[in-house]
């Protein structure tokens, strides 16, 4: 009677090992394809979701994309998990913003060079600003990136590899307000993709990124038609921290403070510097405080508690909304902000 159970133990083990082992060889095919796809294809990793999808519509299929950072992420203080730095490790091109903006992620960006991946930093094929923004008096030369020849001089140069040393101490990194900025990144990036990546068609790729930078283009003009209506002397901007300078100079505003006066939200403000803001914005008759989607805003409340009348007014500033937003793409966001800015402007 023993023999007989262990007998039937034996077989019933023995063919349950046999289902797993077939499930295991399925998976491990299905794995297997599935890796085999993917190889055909190099591997972008992409810091945060802002640069994504911008990198997503300009490779097309030529190309597999993976964004580090989430939407709401504040790119300031974001940590990657071990997974995410695996995946940056392993990456054929990882794409940055730069000028220290992903500051949560500087040691993992500095091993990822360190270890021999190849590194591109979007802001170096832009015009770039100062991040002391003390002085918001407003240039009159907010038009001189345009058509400014500079910004082309490094387009498919191989010195993007060589980022050691690069601090870029006191530089704005929040060029991705400005579109005309962000179709110059996706006219340079395209440049570097066909000289770095020659077993990839340069016509499939000149045609993505053409088709793209159109539509930045378009998205320019169109935020210009929005914010044709706001008054010279209602082009002011307060903000809750120093993000939305490139946007100023680009559509001739003023940014006549900001709550935490630094490029980073990981800086802080005193009680005497939120009194003075609310001294510029009573005299500035500002209507409108535009605080961060992704930080918090309480800072921005405790600085309208100080004045009567003035709204907060929430844009999506350092990382794109959820898919059920009203900015889900960086079209999107540039699109939404635009039209909150002239809404609050405007009364």
């Amino acid at each position: 009677m023993f023999l007989k159970s262990s007998n039937r133990l034996i077989l019933t083990i023995t063919a349950f090992l046999a289902v797993v082992s077939l499930a295991l060889t399925g998976c491990s095919d299905d794995n297997s394809s599935e890796s085999s796809s993917s190889e055909e294809r190099p591997v972008i990793v992409v810091t945060t979701n802002i640069l994504g999808d911008v990198v997503a519509n300009v490779v097309g299929d030529n190309f597999d994309v993976e964004v580090i950072m989430p939407s709401g992420a504040d790119p300031h203080d974001f940590q990657a998990s071990a997974k995410q730095v695996a995946k940056i490790m392993s990456a054929d091109l990882l794409v940055v913003n730069g000028a220290n903006f992903e500051e949560g992620m500087a040691d993992v960006i500095e091993a990822a060079e360190s270890d021999g991946v190849m590194i591109l930093e979007t802001i170096s094929f832009v015009t770039q600003l100062d991040g002391d923004h003390d002085d918001h008096e407003g240039d009159d030369d907010h038009d001189d990136h345009e058509g400014d020849d500079d910004h082309d001089d490094h387009e498919g140069d191989d010195d993007h590899d060589d980022h050691e040393g690069h601090d870029h101490g006191g530089i704005d990194p929040h060029f991705f307000t400005d579109p005309s900025r962000m179709a110059q990144v996706v006219e340079g990036l395209s440049k570097f993709l066909v000289a770095n990546f020659p077993e990839i068609g340069e016509d499939s790729l000149e045609s993505t990124a053409n088709s793209y930078k159109k539509q930045l283009e378009n998205l320019d003009a169109e935020v210009e038609r929005t914010l044709f209506a706001i008054p010279p002397d209602s082009r002011v901007l307060v903000t809750n921290h120093a993000v939305f300078e490139y946007f100023a100079e680009r559509y001739e505003f003023k940014v006549i403070g900001s709550i935490i006066p630094a490029t980073s939200t990981l800086s802080s403000a005193s009680a005497q510097q939120i009194a003075s803001l609310a001294d510029a914005i009573r005299s500035n008759q500002v209507t409108a405080i535009f605080a961060d989607a992704s930080s918090s805003d309480s800072l921005a409340k405790a600085l309208a508690g100080e004045v009567d009348g003035v709204k907060i007014v929430s844009l999506f500033t350092e990382s794109l909304g959820s898919t059920n937003s009203s900015g889900p793409t960086y079209i999107d966001m540039v699109r939404s902000n635009s039209e909150a800015i002239a809404s609050a402007l405007l009364g």
